[in-house]
């Protein structure tokens, strides 16, 4: 008996960079992701799908649903009692949705039965003819091996109210372990650990901002992992404003990790024929977390116009003279600044409006004649003289309610209701969705842009956004809109000035994201400069970021933070592995110190280009309390390293360190960077010389060095140069 054939179902395998991704596209439901992780090698179209059968879930026990494996956007018509991929409704109904009629395009055109292809993307469209929505998802595989996805919805009825759409990527079972981060100000990005467990580990974002405690990066991964070693697999939500990162364990065993932006109640009602695409949800596989982050930092530096690894120097004056600027006084600290080798020089908060405080000034971005009787040309035509490029602190998507611009237009601050929000930093936001409140912020700022010539902005968003309300519609949730209206604005000025620098920075690390990085140069790692807690900063946000984009600079001896006091020599090492800078009163210093600190940018300056293109190595590290990492050339040719002891080594005689990153089969010149004198209590091991010691790549990564006997916090910095 004939009957008619089933449409067939669309198989895609992408490859790169030791990299699969394996896909299975039903004609009659959203897509199944059959494999995510190693690369499978090459498959032909019937390889190919067995590995889907395969991946196939099989049996289920008495009393449990006939459920199917989640898609891309889990749906709960397929038996998932998991979290839905899209939840929205018209009044209550429509809040189930059934997609099918699914179609794949790749490269604009639709994809045959079985694709095999290296870098590429498709877009797969589905629809619920009954619910009247339309689905697009669109997957792309990098270069890099990064994987990145993305889900957008239209509306073909009457007013839907969606709250949710999220994406959704399988993880196996022995990835048993959970990797994410917490933080406040000061301490952002603390690494925690947990049992990947049944039931939903969920991290949601509600503070408008990526946030100081942000989840960052999920992963899930085997037991035991660590930089070096251990399958990986994770997630990062490239978004700005408010989101979720869900990793979730369902009794039958099936993992997910989830992703995508988290609306408000009533932020989104999408009218007939309206749309919402969400944001990209970034993942990253590896053996081993160094090369989870590999994959983020070549995807990040193969960017057009990313920056030059030839990053300058950059002086910030806000510790130096916080909101006390003194015209003399900064001119001799740009004196200085230059000496020491600095070339570029960033005026921080207090030139502008009111701004003698924190209480006032914010939102009337025009020199403050008070501060700058003469305005700010003394101070940048200084700058240039002296070499340097000049740069300035704003804040244009905060305000204080002592300035004219909230005198003038009180309505333009959000608030879910009449009265305000609760105030954090003495300031609230701004709600630049609306066109006359975004035209005034960006006429002022290209104002200001227009009469100096600033080559960097550090762009600040102090804040969280509790209650952002638009005001005059009602109080209606508005974080959605003011998001992307910043990333506009961030747009608008950087096309208004090609070769303008910004610098992403909230209370610090708040807003460190890939969003933020679509529009800025570099992000501010944290308002904490003490080297002890700059070490584990730099070491987690180097998870995402290559060293160019991390702000890192050598602060005054004593933290104005922490009141922990460090030699120049744990300090200047510390900041070198980032875009090097300073955050010292100069004019404080003796000239002692500033010949030592002339010495270490001068090291930066001769290491800059191998710090910022080379590939980053972390670990592993020799012992309890000490750790060791490193940046080696892509062609091998040479790799420079620290070695810091964080607390007293529980031995007598330190262990050693291995070096990773170099080619086994060469042989390396290995011998010490010094800048200064040794640090108290230092004592060298035998390989320890001026002139170095030639061993094989095999053995320093095998073998390893034996780590100087050291204090407790300091650094000593280890070059590798390839011999033969």
């Amino acid at each position: 008996m004939s009957t008619n054939p089933q449409p067939r179902t669309t198989v895609v395998h992408l490859r790169a960079a030791g990299c699969s991704f394996l896909m299975e596209c039903p004609p009659d439901r959203l897509p199944l992701v059959r494999h995510w992780g190693s690369d499978l090698g090459p498959l032909d179209e019937e390889a190919a799908r067995a590995v889907c059968l395969i991946g196939e879930r099989s049996g289920r026990l008495s009393g449990e649903l006939d459920a199917r494996p989640p898609s891309l956007v889990p749906e709960a018509w397929t038996g998932w009692t998991g979290r839905p991929g899209l939840v929205g409704s018209r009044n209550g109904r429509d809040w189930s949705p059934r997609f099918s009629g699914v179609s794949v395009r790749i490269g604009g055109t639709e994809a045959p039965s079985y694709t095999e292809a290296g870098a590429a993307g498709l877009e797969v469209a589905a629809d619920d003819a009954e619910g009247l929505l339309r689905l697009t998802l669109t997957v792309e595989m990098l270069a890099s091996g990064l994987l990145r996805v993305r889900a957008g919805l239209v509306n073909g009825g009457g007013t839907y109210d969606l709250q949710e759409l999220s994406v959704a990527l399988p993880v196996p079972t022995h990835a048993a372990e959970l990797i994410d981060f917490s933080g406040r100000w000061g301490m952002e990005r603390q690494a925690q650990r947990l049992e990947f467990a049944v039931g939903a580990h969920v991290r949601e974002n509600r503070r408008g901002r990526t946030g100081l405690d942000s989840a960052y990066l999920l992963h899930a991964t085997e037991p035991g992992s660590d930089f070096v070693g251990g399958e990986t697999w994770a997630v990062h939500v490239a978004w700005s404003g408010n989101h979720r990162h869900v990793a979730e364990h369902d009794s039958t065993g099936i993992r997910l990790l989830s992703g995508g932006e988290h609306l408000l109640p009533g932020e989104l009602r999408l009218a007939e024929g309206e749309g919402y695409t969400g944001p990209w949800v970034y993942a990253s596989y590896g053996d081993g977390l160094d090369r989870v982050a590999h994959r983020f930092h070549s995807h990040l530096r193969s960017r057009p116009g990313h920056v030059s690894p030839r990053r300058p120097v950059t002086l910030n004056t806000w510790e130096a003279v916080y909101f006390d600027h003194d015209e003399k006084r900064l001119l001799e600290l740009a004196r200085l600044a230059a000496e020491v080798g600095v070339e570029r020089f960033v005026l921080d908060d207090g030139w502008f409006g009111g701004r003698r405080h924190s209480r006032a000034g914010l939102g009337d971005w025009t020199v403050s004649p008070d501060a700058w009787p003469h305005g700010l040309q003394p101070l940048v035509n200084a700058v240039l003289e002296h070499g340097m490029e000049f740069g300035l602190w704003v804040e244009p998507e905060m305000v204080n309610l002592d300035s004219d611009l909230a005198r003038a237009h009180p309505e333009w601050i959000t608030a879910a209701r009449s009265e305000l929000p609760v105030e954090q930093r003495n300031q609230h936001v701004l709600d630049l969705s609306l066109p006359d409140c975004y035209e005034a912020v960006r006429r002022q700022l290209l104002a200001i842009l227009d009469e100096y010539p600033i080559s960097f902005l550090k762009w600040d968003h102090n804040r969280d956004h509790v209650e952002a309300g638009v005001r005059p519609r009602g109080g209606v949730p508005g974080v959605h809109a003011r998001t992307a209206a910043a990333y506009r604005l961030l747009a608008e000025v950087r096309a208004a000035h090609p070769g303008l620098e910004i610098e992403s920075c909230a209370a610090g690390g708040g807003r460190v994201d890939l969003g933020i990085l679509e529009h800025t140069d570099r992000v501010w790692v944290s308002d904490v400069s003490d080297p002890l807690e700059r070490q584990r900063l730099l070491r987690w946000t180097g998870q995402l970021l290559p060293t160019e984009l991390m702000g890192s600079h050598i602060a005054s001896p004593r933290s104005h933070t922490t009141s922990r006091t460090h030699d120049l020599s744990f300090r200047g090492a510390t900041a070198l592995f980032g875009h090097l800078g300073v955050e010292w009163d100069l004019g404080a210093t003796t000239p002692e110190d500033r010949a030592e600190l002339a010495a270490w940018i001068t090291l930066y300056k001769e290491y800059r280009e191998l710090i910022h293109t080379g590939t980053l190595w972390r670990g592993p590290d020799p012992g309890e309390g000490i750790w060791s990492q490193g940046v080696v050339a892509g062609d091998g040719t040479k790799g420079l390293y620290s070695l810091t002891s964080l607390t007293w080594c529980p031995t007598g005689a330190p262990p050693s360190a291995r070096l990773r990153g170099l080619d086994a089969h060469r042989r390396y010149r290995v011998r010490p960077l010094t800048v200064g004198s040794p640090a108290a209590g230092f004592s060298a091991p035998a390989w320890w010389d001026e002139q170095g010691v030639v061993v094989p790549g095999s053995a320093l990564a095998r073998v390893g060095l034996p780590v100087p006997v050291m204090h407790p916090e300091q650094t000593v910095l280890v070059l590798a140069e390839r011999v033969d």
